[in-house]
Order: structure tokens, then C-alpha cells, then sequence
């Protein structure tokens, strides 16, 4: 960021006279909300700092460190003293007089645009930390930045003069978002599409590695002939043999292994043993199947929804960064784990799991189906509150996207869980609901 750039944003930032919101909404970025209706995002990150404007922005996750908690206390509904940069140094410090002050107490919030040394800084009126984004310590610098201790001056630096003129900030600051969310958008994107696509070729390996039910009885019959000439053979068999060869029933020379670590006298057993356990798997493999494309159009649902997103909320929403370790905490073995807004939701990717989340969910929880067609069944965690409109709408735009292919108007039904009667595996009766119209267009997908 150039100099005379924050020089410019400083003075216009002059023009207001309260921050009533402030907030993280990304892990290095802050929102700053101007007189309740402008917003200004600073981007805190190292060797990419920057600030732009946009409309006001939800969070991608909740934060509640100390940092967080005290900019929220301290600028929310603060009255602006100044805003300015001092020196020759690319620092913008806007002095606030919090809202909860009896007293005439004076809050520095400084923003240091300074390559590797990025940073977000809360002062006191005598220069000392109150609580940063960042904190380093003294064998990582000469500057430490810890809550308690003095701040001091960067270095003195010669810096060659910046020659500029911003007219207008806010285009500007609003050019600015236009391309950095373009760029995210692509590099995010591309990101989620290539681990979604992961997982349906994984799916579709699978698929193609997966036996039919006709190749398992042929190797049914194949073990249980092995069993039955090992028992016809058994007298002549040593108890030192790796294998028998001889002649099947029908006169055709046989060559059978013998597995290791297995008594001669236990081998037919091994062989029949496996025989049961090939006929059987023939006669469920249909549903291992069955699973398994259903899951892979689980994904490409996903997949084809990452495609239309237009945010990148869309897009976190959709693939969360943290799902898996989330996921691991949860140990769900069934269905798909998502947050919305600090809710957890479940997804079933088919009518197995659609059963196990129905089994797996409480009295209160919220349950989701697509109307009159076979769908994901979605449960949200309530926790007993009431849930706001936000979510539900998000949940139900993901029941929709990952259960239909074709754009379209859908219903969305949804209920509490003990007004949800199953019948018959994953099929259920259900009374007292509501309905969520969303609409799966074919080049935009609408939250």
C-alpha cells in the first residue's frame, strides 16, 4: 500500500464520527463499520496488506480470542478523535473514545502497513498494548508486541517520495474489492473443485474396481471346489505341502494353495470360509453399489454447486477448511459435517446414512428434506435455540444442492426431529412444518 494512498483513506476516514461495528471476518482481516452503514475492510497480512470497501460482510467462522473480544468492546460504538499517519511510515492510527468509558479514555487502534512487521495493534492513551493481532516476542525482534508492554517506534526509515493523487476514495477502495474478490473467488474456487473432484475419482476407482455379482459366484463355487478336493485328497496331503495338485471331479488338473500358518486338517475350512463369504458379498454387492453412486453423485452435486458460487463464503460453506478436523472431533462416521454460522449440520449422502443421522439426532434438532423427490435428509444441531432465518436458508440451499442435478424451483420442508415419524428404512411421515422455496438456477445458484 502506498504511502499517499493511506494518506488519502486517513482523511476521508476523518469524515465520520463513530465505528459501530468491529470485527474479524477473515483470519487477517478487519471489518471497521463507519456511522452504521459504511464499511472498510483492512487486510492484515504479511507482505499483502491492504484495505478496501464493500458491503458489510458475514464471517467465515466465529473468533473469540482476546484480540477479538477486546475490539469488539473497545471500537464498537466508539466516537472517532482522529484519524491519521504519523511520520513517514505506512501506519494508520485511529484514535476512539469508547463507548463504555465513564471517563475521558482514549483508545489507539494502529494499523501498521509494514511488509514482514503487519500488524493490528489496540493502545492506550500512554502507548501501551492492549491486545494485538499478532504478538512477537524478543527473540524474534527488537519490537515486542505483547499485551502490558510499551510500544515502541519502528525504526526510522527514508522512504522515496510517493507521488499520487486520490480523488475519490471510495471508488478507489471499492476498485480495489472488485479485484482482490475476483482473485480469491478463482484461486479458492479452484482449490475446493480440486479436492471435491479427488474424492469422485476416488469414488469412481472404486466403482470400477468393484466385482460383479456374477464374478463373486463363479469364485464362490471355485473355493467351495477347492474345499471339497482338499477333504477328497486330505489322506494324501503331508503336512509339509505349500499346495495340491490334482484332478477335479470332472478330470481337469487342479493346482490349489495352501495358506500359510493354517493346519492341513483346517484348510477346507479356510477355503469353505471363503466361499460363504464371497457368495454373500454376492448377494450385497448391489447395495455396496448403490452406496458408493451415491455418494459420488454426492460429491458431483457439490462439485457442480462450487461451480455456480459466486462468494467465497459460498464457497466455505459448502467445502469448510476446517471440516475434517471438525469431523474427526465429532467422530461421525455417517453423512457429512457442515457449519453454518457456529451450527453443526449433518448431510446424508444416501438412504443409509440418511437413516443412521435419523437415529443420531435429538428431539429439538431441526430436520430438512427435499419435497415429493428422493433427497438428502439434513439435521441441524439446535441445542434447544431458536434458529435464525440465516441458517436455515443456507441449510436448506444445501439440502437442494446436494440432492437435485437439474435447476429448478424446489420445496424444502422442514421440521423438529420428534415430529418425524420413520417407516421404513430412511422413508418418514412428518406433521407441524414449515417450507423453504429455493431456486437451483443453471449459472447462478442464489443463497
Amino acid at each position: 500500500m502506498k504511502l499517499f494512498e493511506l494518506k488519502a483513506i486517513a482523511n476521508h476516514l476523518n469524515d465520520f464520527t463513530f465505528i459501530s461495528r468491529a470485527r474479524r471476518v477473515e483470519d487477517n482481516t478487519i471489518e471497521l463499520v463507519f456511522d452504521k452503514k459504511e464499511s472498510y475492510f483492512f487486510t492484515m497480512t504479511r507482505g499483502h496488506s491492504f484495505i478496501y470497501k464493500a458491503p458489510s460482510q458475514r464471517p467465515i467462522q466465529s473468533y473469540n480470542a482476546p484480540f477479538d473480544t477486546l475490539l469488539h468492546s473497545l471500537l464498537a460504538a466508539s466516537r472517532i478523535l482522529s484519524v491519521e499517519v504519523p511520520g513517514n511510515d505506512r501506519i494508520l492510527r485511529i484514535k476512539v473514545a469508547p463507548k463504555s468509558s465513564y471517563k475521558d479514555k482514549v483508545i489507539v487502534f494502529q494499523l501498521e502497513f509494514t511488509g514482514k512487521n503487519t500488524n493490528a495493534i489496540l493502545l492506550d492513551e500512554n502507548e501501551i498494548i492492549i491486545e494485538a493481532l499478532r504478538h512477537i516476542d524478543a527473540q524474534s525482534s527488537f519490537r515486542v508486541i505483547r499485551p502490558g508492554m510499551e510500544l515502541l517506534a519502528l525504526p526510522p526509515f527514508e522512504r522515496k517520495e510517493e507521488r499520487g493523487e486520490l480523488n475519490d476514495v471510495d471508488a478507489f477502495l471499492e476498485e480495489q474489492y472488485t479485484h482482490i474478490q475476483a482473485k480469491k473467488l478463482r484461486e479458492l474456487k479452484k482449490q475446493k473443485l480440486t479436492a471435491t473432484q479427488k474424492k469422485i475419482d476416488k469414488l469412481k476407482q472404486l466403482l470400477d474396481k468393484l466385482p460383479s455379482e456374477t464374478e463373486l459366484e463363479r469364485e464362490a463355487g471355485k473355493f467351495a471346489n477347492y474345499a471339497n478336493l482338499i477333504l477328497a485328497n486330505l489322506y494324501q496331503i503331508k503336512p509339509y505341502d505349500k499346495k495340491l495338485e490334482t484332478y477335479d471331479f470332472e478330470g481337469h488338473q487342479v493346482t490349489i494353495p495352501f495358506p500359510k500358518n493354517i493346519k492341513i486338517n483346517r484348510i477346507s475350512d479356510y477355503y469353505f470360509n471363503l466361499s460363504k463369504r464371497s457368495r454373500n458379498k454376492a448377494k450385497n454387492i448391489h447395495i455396496e453399489k448403490s452406496n458408493l453412486e451415491s455418494k459420488k453423485t454426492f460429491y458431483e452435486n457439490i462439485h457442480y454447486a462450487l461451480e455456480q458460487a459466486t462468494t467465497p463464503y459460498e464457497l466455505e460453506l459448502l467445502v469448510p477448511k476446517r471440516a475434517k478436523s471438525l469431523r474427526k472431533k465429532e467422530k461421525l462416521k455417517e453423512g457429512e459435517l457442515f457449519w453454518i454460522e457456529d451450527y453443526k449440520v449433518l448431510v446424508g449422502r444416501n438412504s443409509n446414512e440418511n437413516q443412521k443421522l435419523l437415529q443420531l439426532a435429538k428431539a429439538n434438532d431441526v430436520w430438512m428434506h427435499v419435497r415429493d423427490i428422493p433427497s438428502s435428509h439434513v439435521i441441524i444441531r439446535t441445542d434447544k435455540q431458536n434458529l435464525p432465518d440465516s441458517v436455515l436458508q443456507a441449510a436448506a440451499k444445501l439440502c437442494v444442492d446436494f440432492s437435485v442435478k437439474n435447476p429448478g424451483d424446489y420445496a424444502v420442508d422442514y421440521t423438529k426431529r420428534k415430529f418425524v415419524k420413520v417407516q421404513e428404512g430412511s422413508n418418514v411421515l412428518y406433521n407441524k412444518y414449515n417450507t423453504i422455496h429455493v431456486t437451483k438456477e443453471g449459472v447462478e445458484i442464489r443463497v
